[in-house]
């Protein structure tokens, strides 16, 4: 297992392709109350052709929970450290949800360190403080358990959840697996993040990728992100807000057009 010991936490990290080639490099960043595994579709479909990395952010999956409040600035180091420990100078990334979230903001301050960048299913604001701090006060009181069911319908149509019930069983099995301290600590931090002003910093090429039936962030708030930025396009593909996973191969096709 791949570790990185930071000052406070330790973060989980995986490789997928051959790490000593000279393809470029990929960075996938998950959504909350998620790990790593959430992008299997996309680096089993990509790792021929991309260096793939992956990790699980503070306080999901293996990574650990370093006491609450995070910052989004926090999240976007994280990455910047993984980048270091790893020799890494430049790579693609494509994040969802408060992943995406991080997207934009390693794009906004250390657009440098990226080739292209894909944000998706995210928002420049993602809902309302007050509505992050009830959800974080409401998990702090009991637990995440309570909020599995009305996640599968936030993030799967109801075909899918139909189609593929192992593969929502498993998702909300990490779900409520997930550190109340890790997942707390993340809603603090959708709570405080907009970036709505600073969008046109973003010079990388970018791709939104939204879920067409997505009622956590709407493809209108994809195409917003697309035209705020200096060189932005909008996709919409069939699911809901765990679109890559929904639309796993459509998903993974547009990656690799877009990126090569």
């Amino acid at each position: 297992m791949a570790l990185l010991e930071l000052a406070s936490h330790r973060l989980h990290y995986r490789i997928d392709g051959d790490r000593d080639s000279d393809r470029p490099w990929l960075t996938l960043c998950n959504s909350l109350g998620t790990d790593l595994s959430m992008w299997d579709a996309q680096a089993d479909a990509l790792s021929a052709d991309f260096r793939v990395l992956r990790y699980d952010r503070r306080g999901h999956g293996q990574s650990s929970a370093p006491p609450a409040p995070y910052t989004l600035a926090d999240l976007g180091g994280d990455v910047l450290a993984l980048l270091d420990h790893l020799g890494i100078q430049r790579t693609h990334f494509c994040g969802l949800s408060i992943g995406g979230l991080v997207g934009q903001w390693l794009g906004i301050h250390s657009g440098e360190r990226l080739g292209k960048l894909v944000v998706c299913a995210t928002d420049a604001r993602i809902g309302s403080a007050e509505s992050w701090q009830a959800r974080s006060a409401q998990v702090r009181a009991e637990g995440l358990a309570p909020l599995a069911q009305v996640t599968a319908q936030r993030w799967f149509t109801p075909a899918f959840i139909g189609a593929r019930p192992e593969i929502v069983e498993d998702i909300l099995a990490r779900f409520v697996a997930t550190s109340v301290e890790g997942y707390c600590g993340c809603c603090e931090v959708l709570a405080g993040a907009d970036l709505r002003a600073d969008l046109a910093r973003i010079a990388n090429p970018l791709l939104a990728i939204s879920g067409d039936d997505d009622p956590v962030c709407t493809p209108a708030d994809l195409e917003a992100i697309a035209q705020g930025v200096a060189d932005g396009r909008h996709l919409s593909l069939p699911g809901r807000h765990i679109v890559n996973i929904e639309s796993a191969d459509a998903f993974s096709a547009a990656l690799v057009a877009f990126l090569r």
